[in-house]
């Protein structure tokens, strides 16, 4: 799963700090000491950062460890009072810019893209597993409760996906509806190529649907299929007593026109 880290140095920076924290749900570290290795050492560990410093020091102690495009994660460049987000690194590939508009939207700052051609739309997929028969309550609680694990609501999935033995489950169905979004199902032939990606294999689940997970393998597959490009998984499988549901995503390009 990804994380995120706030960085901030000055004091006004630090109160916008905790307010992105807790707005987000992210980890903030004030003038972490080291400095320099605290920030490379989240960095080289996969967190989008929210440096809340001069463009300049983000750059000069990033430089070190930046890799390409494809692998760093997003950091985004605050000034201290708030006005300004500015994606800084992976603002396709990584979602900088989607996430700047996120965090921008959060605070009433203004989000300012750099790249002006095409950018990057993340494609959030919920995959769900669920008991014959259950009820649409059971599985909205169980996919409001995984998103909140990720900071996310409703209005942010894209589609929901599962098992074609699922197809009929009349609360699954009402529960696409309600959120307007729509419901892919997939074989369990389809879902078993992305089990070496699942957080965990069930024999349980092998001998009651031919795979050996229906919501993490439901939402990587559908996410690959919308966006056309590989998906990962945000959230892992979380269980309730009668469902299960994981978060996956995928970025689509898209052109401005």
């Amino acid at each position: 799963m990804t994380s995120e880290t706030v960085v901030s140095l000055t004091p006004a920076g630090q109160v916008l700090g905790e307010r992105i924290a807790v707005t987000a749900g992210c980890e903030h570290l004030h003038r972490p000491e080291p400095f320099a290795e605290t920030v490379q050492s989240r960095f080289r560990a996969g967190h989008r950062l929210v440096m809340i410093t001069a463009t300049g020091i983000a750059v000069r102690v990033l430089a070190p460890v930046i890799m390409d495009k494809h692998s760093d994660p997003a950091v985004l460049v605050l000034d201290e009072n708030g006005y300004f987000v500015v994606p800084l690194l992976s603002g396709h590939e990584g979602g900088g810019n989607e996430w700047g508009r996120k965090i921008a939207a959060a605070i009433g700052a203004e989000c300012v893209i750099t790249s002006a051609e095409s950018y990057v739309r993340p494609v959030l997929v919920a995959g769900i597993g669920c008991e014959r028969g259950c009820p649409e309550t059971a599985l909205r609680h169980i996919l409001d409760e995984t998103l909140r694990g990720y900071g996310l609501d409703s209005g942010d999935i894209s589609a929901l996906a599962s098992i074609d033995m699922k197809q009929d489950e009349s609360g699954l169905l009402a529960l696409a509806g309600r959120l307007g979004v729509g419901v892919e199902f997939y074989s369990a032939h389809a879902l078993l190529r992305y089990t070496d990606r699942l957080s965990e294999r069930s024999s349980i689940v092998f001998r009651a649907t031919g795979c050996y997970g229906v919501a993490e393998a439901a939402a990587l597959a559908h996410a690959e299929f919308v966006a056309g490009t590989p998906a990962e998984l945000v959230v892992e499988k979380r269980k309730s007593a009668r469902a299960t549901c994981a978060i996956a995503r995928a970025f689509r390009e898209c052109h401005l026109t």
